[in-house]
């Protein structure tokens, strides 16, 4: 015969149910807004909707999860910024899609201002270098993507073969940075679209012929 407490027993072990890439969202919307070490566990599991036993059961640790969160953050991000980047043949007007593209997702009212990648992990403990390491890496690869793009620039002939393409690849990267700083305090999106529209003077220009090419700004 079955009792009451063998059902409260076996239900107790039993995991319970949940959407897994809900509650992922979830919590890269929390470490989003909050960061890595201003979100709790408690805070975590909450917003998430799940149980201590279902995030240790579903995700491993706080740290994993962050992981497996940024890696969200960036399949969604990167359909904007390898659209942009790589969706038009020519280079000056891909950077500028770029930085407009990036005015306007650092400022959607339905998500956290600025970047989750941006600045996360600068300051952190030593114990946690794992996690800042793996910023970095996110950062580098990005930046990475513009060097792509810029040689692929000099490759089609409309970027002056003369530019400093790390140089001007790291004056990009550091601008939508800069950008996401500048979201997170408050900025509106015609000031950073403002910003990008600066932004985009220091663009080499193509030699006259018979002089040398000019990429201004780019060792700035």
């Amino acid at each position: 015969m079955t009792t009451k407490k063998d059902t409260l027993r076996r239900s107790r072990g039993r995991p319970s149910t949940f959407d897994r890439t809900e509650a992922l969202n979830r919590a890269m919307t929390l470490f989003w807004e909050q960061g890595y070490e201003g979100t709790s566990f408690d805070q975590l599991t909450q917003a998430m909707g799940i149980s201590p036993s279902s995030f240790y059961n579903s995700f491993g640790n706080k740290e994993q999860l962050y992981k497996e969160a940024t890696d969200a953050y960036l399949s969604m991000s990167g359909v904007w910024f390898a659209g942009s980047l790589f969706g038009t043949a020519d280079t000056r007007q891909a950077f500028k899609e770029l930085l407009d593209a990036t005015a306007v997702e650092f400022t959607r009212q339905s998500r956290p201002p600025g970047c989750m990648i941006s600045l996360a992990g600068t300051h952190l403990s030593p114990e946690l270098a794992s996690i800042r390491e793996t910023m970095v890496d996110h950062r580098a690869n990005a930046e990475q993507m513009m060097v792509q793009r810029l040689n692929k620039g000099i490759e089609d002939g409309d970027l002056p073969s003369s530019t400093d393409v790390p140089a001007l690849a790291a004056f990009y990267s550091a601008m939508t940075r800069g950008m996401a700083v500048q979201a997170r305090d408050g900025a509106s999106l015609e000031k950073l679209k403002a910003i990008a529209d600066i932004a985009m003077q220091a663009w080499p220009v193509q030699s006259r012929p018979g002089r040398s090419a000019s990429p201004r700004g780019t060792r700035a």
